[in-house]
């Protein structure tokens, strides 16, 4: 193969800490690397050193001829007025670039419900991300680095963006690939790039394959590696008695991988997980009967005579095209909404843990507390129903935070950071129903894997919103989707057959408008509400300032009732404008999905 790119002996260090040590590694035409490790281990310091947006401490790349590369960034910086169509054709009109299939494939998926007369700064973040991947899979280049391509994709818009790239490596395009989407991993890459403690293990095959050999490196290892040799042998596990459809290239060494998993018993006992479920839950859970849901103006139908019954114990997977409704129905069974008519029940017993998509202030703390201390607070250790009992610390070291993190204030985590102490906290408050809504947004894979081994051994009911194909069945046992035209479907088949349904039905000109079929109507729409929401966050913003200044102007005067009074009437008209200003938000999330 011909060589692209190639790294000797890299040293880079911010602060105090090595994130490269001498690492030396070498990229060919036609290569799909795969970028694994922990937020914060390096990767895209190696990918910005790689491409020449970053220099090393030491060390020098050298590119073969001139490479051509496409970066997809996580953040975008464009000038005011720049519309989707000037970047992503050219400006050329649509009887244009229409004109060339493959164009048209690329836009009518990943662009389908926006205009593209529209100026890319009055789009939403998960739309110029999708605009950002249409205009690098147009370009002509030779190497194309990719910082997490799945996020705000559907689980339809994954599959379909796993052929387009192996349609590219085809054609002896190289490319460079940081993502937590182990099913993603697995269906386009050729090596894996694990990062970690300062240097970059390279592996053969996608990501069932660097599972193995990863695996192997632990058993020799064992007597360091004792804990993570145990979850990557869950893991190897459920890959090799899975169905054979889960990987499209699995590149298993079948003899050492049946060695190595000879002795490990299923990833969870579903009978013993029952029985305990239904004694901590009864029999009843949720129960819908008869449920109608309209959102929006006009009204759009997004259940329509939904009768349901969720109990104990059913690991329920939920997937649908964004704006099925999915976030909606979750919101049903927490009580947060109501349905335009029908019931919906829930046990007498029940404990809600719900994790929204939002990254929400960790509830009851304040940003000057510490990590350890705010999960402590929480509960000190959980017992899991085979009767072990997991310490507050070890999840904390588990889920990343070790060292100096266990004391860093809250105020000063990352986003990442953050949503896995909220994950951790909802997980330690031991619910007996878990309702997930992208629980792996923001996670790298071996928080992931930590996750899976938790939710392995936790009794209860359990309902995950994802587009992971792999965490959905990693975790579930049933497969339900939200076809998009008010039903809800068992899928016995799995992410699989929900694919192959869309197909279908695309296929017969019978998919619902909205988001996926690209129904034009359907964009001014959602960038209104959209406008909405960012407009009433600002407005939100304001009244709780004002709020926490009457609370302040309150306590200074305690002793004088007569301006008291006065100030509480200030506090309640203000409480019930947020009350206003949050339903207008709730009403105008509903139409995004």
């Amino acid at each position: 193969m011909v060589s692209l790119v190639n790294a000797e002996r890299l040293t880079i260090t911010f602060g105090t800490r090595t994130l490269l040590d001498s690492v030396s590694l070498g990229l060919s035409r036609g290569d799909v690397i795969g970028v694994v490790g922990r937020n914060g281990d390096g990767k895209t310091t190696l990918l910005k050193i790689l491409t020449g947006e970053a220099e090393p401490d030491s060390g020098r790349v050298t590119q073969t001829g001139r490479v051509s590369v496409g970066y997809l960034h996580q953040t975008d910086d464009v000038p005011p007025g720049t519309t989707v169509r000037s970047i992503i054709v050219d400006g050329e009109p649509d009887h244009v670039w229409a004109a060339d299939a493959g164009t048209r494939s690329v836009v009518e998926h990943l662009l389908a419900d926006v205009d593209l007369d529209t100026e890319l700064t009055t789009l939403s973040g998960g739309e110029r991300r999708r605009v950002a991947l249409t205009e690098l899979l147009l370009g002509d280049h030779d190497l194309l680095v990719l910082d997490e391509p799945t996020n705000h994709l559907d689980v339809e818009a994954v599959a379909w963006l796993a052929d387009a790239l192996n349609a590219l490596q085809q054609r002896s395009v190289a490319m460079l690939v940081v993502s937590h989407d182990r099913w993603f991993l697995d269906a386009i890459c050729t090596r894996i790039w694990e990062v970690h403690d300062a240097r970059v293990d390279a592996y053969d095959g996608g990501y069932a394959a660097y599972v193995l050999a990863r695996a192997e490196r632990a058993r020799q290892a064992s007597a360091n590696e004792a804990r993570r040799q145990n979850l990557l042998r869950k893991e190897l596990a459920w890959l090799r008695r899975g169905p054979p459809a889960r990987t499209s290239k699995p590149q298993f060494r079948i003899d050492a991988a049946n060695a190595l998993i000879a002795d490990e018993p299923p990833a969870r006992d579903r009978f013993e997980l029952q029985r305990f479920a239904t004694s901590r839950l009864g029999k009843d859970v949720f129960d819908l009967k008869h449920v109608h849901l309209e959102v929006g103006h006009p009204p759009k139908v997004l259940l329509e005579d939904l009768t349901w019954s969720i109990g104990p114990g059913d690991r329920i997977g939920l997937v649908g095209v964004n704006g099925a409704g999915k976030t909606s129905l979750l919101r049903l069974l927490t009580g947060e909404a109501q349905p335009t008519s029908g019931t919906v029940k829930q046990g007498k017993t029940l404990n809600v843990g719900h994790l929204g998509q939002t990254l929400m202030q960790l509830g009851g703390l304040t940003g000057s507390e510490r990590v350890l201390e705010s999960v402590e607070g929480v509960r000190r250790q959980v017992q899991v129903a085979t009767g072990k009992e997991v310490t507050a610390s070890s999840l904390l070291e588990g889920f990343g935070f070790t060292g100096n993190k266990l004391t860093t204030r809250l105020d000063d985590l990352s986003g990442g950071e953050r949503r896995r102490l909220q994950l951790l906290r909802l997980l330690l408050a031991e619910p007996n129903v878990l309702l997930l809504d992208e629980p792996t947004n923001d996670l790298d894979i071996d928080t992931l894997n930590v996750v899976e081994d938790y939710l392995d051994g936790w009794p209860g009911t359990l309902v995950v919103v994802s587009h992971d194909r792999y965490f959905l069945e990693r975790v579930c046992d049933v497969t339900y989707a939200l076809m998009g035209d008010g039903t809800c479907v068992l899928l016995p088949g799995g992410v699989e057959q929900y694919l192959e349904v869309r197909r279908q039905r695309a296929a017969a000109g019978d998919l619902p408008s909205g988001p996926a079929s690209g129904a034009p109507s359907a964009s001014a729409d959602l960038r209104a509400a959209r406008k909405t929401m960012s407009r009433v966050e600002s407005q939100i913003g304001k009244v709780d300032r004002r709020i926490a200044t009457l609370h302040d102007q309150m306590a200074k005067a305690a002793a004088d009732y007569g301006k008291l009074a006065d100030l509480q009437r200030e506090l309640d008209a203000a409480m019930a404008e947020k009350d206003d200003l949050e339903l207008a938000w709730l009403e105008a999330a509903e139409l995004v999905g």
